[in-house]
């Protein structure tokens, strides 16, 4: 087994969660299958990876065996003793400063799910609730910047790119942060990173202090996606759909960018909410865009939505190809749209609470063989409906490719099958043979075995 480097460190807070009670710390040293020990360890190992080629939760574990953590409290706060930690994550022998951030700030989310889901005031078995639930997690996290005019720009796509694709996420990042506007991502590399680091030179050419670079995660995939150091403001979700409420709740607007499986699941998520008929007169600028290398990738994602969601969910968004100054402009001017409509109805620029989300939506999906299978996905359904579980099944597919649980089932059970009525079958067949085609399933350079059946 390959050798890596690893150090002994003692680090204090530095940014969120100085003081934390005795049962808190207590409830995070307890091991087990439910102890919070573990969730935490896991994260924690994951942010120190910050930079690892792997996108396999399992296969960071595995490098690092021996990692454990010692909380300790003192009379001053606490103080995290970590053991056969991966040396890359320290300079000298003290740890990054942002590593050091995302590392208490995985401890502060860690902590405050686990009080809201004993708390008996909140219900997360209601949408409302959910809803509720995903603001207080922010605002604890201190992402809610009152006042501010909309600025932030979500940007999805894959972790695994090409250097071309990669480059274009950069040049979007650049023009967006010419024109003053920060960018949120899942956090990881990739699609994820690109936007962030060509904002930063942006921001910095127009002297903007205050830039934001925020993160959203879950613990299920974030040793997946670990966080890049670019990332100033992280927040771990405690599931996907948490996270991806998160998004479309805080951002402005959205720009898409090449990807996979993951990023298939968030544009199906994002256009089930706008096809609510709720929805239909809130401003929500969609953007797809990527290089003249990826036009292809466009069309075939562009036909999809065709076959299965139809035309009408084909004008939520614009796709713009090889032209990242038309992109950032068009971004501009729909933040523009949304400003102006969130004064005309007195709705918060910091929380998008007049976004109707179906109860569909906010249930955490469980990707077990079972689930996948009995996924119902037909041409009968409310268009919303199959949107989302379209986007419950390409969950699965990233459960099954990359997140330690589902690559379990799959070692143990085989490929999870996915059935459904033959023209919806069909076309999502020929897109996931495209990814798989295209080397969106993986990093480059690892050979992909697909952990799905489609069934027609």
């Amino acid at each position: 087994m390959q050798s890596h480097p690893t150090i002994n460190a003692s680090i204090t807070p530095i940014g969120s969660l100085e003081v934390l009670s005795q049962t808190e710390v207590a409830k995070l040293k307890e091991a087990g299958e439910n102890g919070l020990y573990e969730l935490f360890r896991r994260c924690v190992l994951a942010i120190l990876n910050t930079g690892s080629d792997s996108d396999n939760a399992k296969t960071i574990l595995e490098a690092y065996p021996d990692f454990k953590i010692d909380i300790v409290q003192q009379d001053r706060g606490i103080r995290l003793n970590l053991y056969n930690a991966p040396a890359d994550a320290f300079v000298d022998g003290e740890m990054i400063t942002s590593t050091r951030e995302m590392v208490f700030a995985a401890l502060r989310d860690i902590v405050y799910a686990e009080s809201e889901r004993e708390s008996p005031l909140i219900d997360l078995n209601s949408g409302s609730d959910i809803t509720d639930y995903v603001f207080h997690f922010l605002r604890n996290a201190r992402m809610m910047c009152p006042g501010e005019e909309p600025r932030i720009v979500v940007c999805w796509g894959g972790h695994s790119i090409n250097k071309i694709e990669y480059k274009y996420t950069k040049e979007v990042g650049h023009e967006l942060g010419y024109r003053g506007l920060d960018v949120c991502t899942g956090c990881g590399p990739g699609a994820m990173k690109g936007p962030m680091k060509g904002a930063t030179i942006a921001h910095a050419k127009q002297r903007i202090l205050n830039a934001r670079y925020i993160g959203l995660t879950e613990p299920g995939i974030i040793a997946a996606e670990a966080p890049n150091p670019i990332v100033n403001e992280l927040a771990i979700l405690p599931d996907i759909e948490k996270r991806l409420e998160a998004f479309v709740r805080l951002g402005h607007g959205i720009i898409i960018f090449p990807g996979g499986a993951g990023t298939a699941e968030e544009l199906l998520y994002l256009l089930g909410i706008l096809l609510h008929p709720a929805n239909r007169d809130i401003p929500f600028p969609l953007i797809l865009t990527g290089p003249a290398e990826s036009a292809d990738y466009f069309k075939q994602l562009h036909e999809f939505i065709a076959r299965t969601l139809g035309f009408e969910a084909q004008q939520k968004y614009k796709i713009i190809v090889d032209d990242f100054t038309a992109a950032a402009r068009e971004m501009a001017l729909g933040m523009k749209k949304v400003t102006e409509y969130r004064k005309a109805t007195n709705d918060a620029f910091h929380f998008n609470w007049q976004l109707t989300i179906d109860e569909h939506y906010q249930h955490p999906f469980d990707a077990t063989h079972d689930n996948m299978s009995q996924l119902q996905l037909s041409k009968d359904m409310p268009v919303h409906e199959l949107a989302a579980n379209l986007r419950r099944a390409f969950s699965g597919i990233v459960a099954g490719n990359v997140k330690e649980q589902g690559l379990v089932a799959i070692e143990k059970h085989g490929p999870f099958e996915i059935h459904g009525d033959n023209e919806i079958m069909e076309p999502l067949d020929e897109l996931l043979n495209a990814f798989v085609s295209q080397g969106r399933m993986k990093l480059p350079g690892s050979e992909y075995v697909p952990c799905y059946r489609v069934v027609r």
